[in-house]
């Protein structure tokens, strides 16, 4: 008998506010640990294979990929009103707390303990970016090596190693990857 994967449960509206409420707040440095890890693993609302769909498709959106993710997620579970309160939620306490610690920084930011805080929250920032990359990772290294293990070895070596302008990488592999796809699902 085949696996069918249970039914994933799906969000209210309120949920998905407070859930991009969540992100944002414990999302210093950078959301993507934070969303997938609530999408992905906490929520299940999504696979960790459709997470990485989505995020593909976000970052090819012009915008910020997390907030550009926001929407096209909040739309799929609620429709306009979805994509607002995900955006709400995931803008809002940001520049809340961002107001406020501005505040504070603009009469106490020359205190070296701060400054010292502030090296070590950036650590921490750049730690979660590299475990969120290798959890992205998973799903591409369960297949067998094939022509996207190549694309993405080549944006690596690319922009990581050689260290060319992003744009002229992606405006390459782009189209590349996208007619190689079209090319292997025929």
């Amino acid at each position: 008998m085949p696996d069918v994967a249970p039914p994933r449960p799906t969000p209210t509206l309120l949920q998905l506010l407070v859930a991009f409420t969540m992100i944002a707040i414990f999302g210093f440095g950078g959301v993507l640990y934070w969303s997938r890890r609530m999408m992905v693993e906490e929520r299940k609302w999504m696979s960790a294979e459709e997470f990485n769909e989505a995020y593909a498709l976000c970052n090819f959106l012009p915008g910020p990929n997390i907030v550009n993710f926001a929407v096209v997620f909040g739309r799929q579970i609620g429709g306009t009103v979805g994509a607002f309160l995900a955006l709400l939620g995931l803008l809002g306490p940001p520049f809340a707390l961002v107001t406020f610690f501005g505040l504070l920084y603009a009469h106490y930011g020359n205190i070296a303990v701060l400054q010292r805080m502030f090296v070590g929250v950036a650590a921490a920032a750049a730690g979660l970016t590299i475990s969120t990359s290798l959890k992205m990772w998973q799903p591409l290294l369960r297949e067998r090596p094939g022509i996207p293990h190549l694309v993405a070895l080549a944006t690596l070596a690319g922009v990581g190693v050689l260290r060319w302008p992003i744009y002229w990488v992606l405006g390459v592999l782009l189209p590349l990857s996208i007619g190689l796809a079209w090319w292997m699902r025929r």
